[in-house]
């Protein structure tokens, strides 16, 4: 059983998806702080100084004290039950950056990806009534006509 694992884990495919997803893992914490440190912080001032992440509503209250409460953080630590949709706005543009940039880079990969080369033709025109017919035919099986003195065979 040892072995049939060692053979499953080393196959090719296994260790690049193994690679893929921790480069992911980081590419998403890079997308996660370009969010929240570059792009929200501008936004927000030109809102009038919104911070997104402190957009809450209380659904209820916590024990200790009661709201209004002033940010996310200070909500939290008195045990206060919120809905987060500062929060949701900024996964969903995480979210949305990290679509795009696999778009893009799907997009390049794909780019230089070499296209097969097309199948040889397995059928040819018949000079005389413009039908469809095997490559290595002698003869029209529409018309009759012969095809072998013909130059390229059709």
């Amino acid at each position: 059983m040892f072995k049939e694992f060692k053979t499953f884990i080393m196959r090719g495919n296994v260790v690049d998806m193994a690679v893929g997803i921790i480069i992911g893992a980081a590419f998403t914490s890079i997308v996660k702080s370009l969010v929240d440190d570059v792009i929200m912080p501008p936004i927000g001032l030109l809102l009038g100084n919104i911070d997104f992440s402190n957009f809450f509503f209380v659904l209820k209250e916590g024990g200790k004290v009661a709201g209004p409460y002033a940010t996310l953080a200070a909500a939290k630590a008195v045990g206060a039950v919120t809905l987060s949709y500062g929060i949701f706005i900024n996964t969903i543009i995480s979210f949305l950056i990290v679509a795009f940039a696999v778009f893009v880079m799907i997009k390049q990969v794909n780019r230089f990806k070499s296209e097969p080369p097309p199948a040889a033709p397995d059928t040819k025109e018949c000079p005389y009534c413009i039908s469809s017919i095997p490559i290595k035919a002698v003869k029209c099986p529409h018309c009759t006509s012969e095809l072998k003195g013909l130059e390229g065979g059709g």
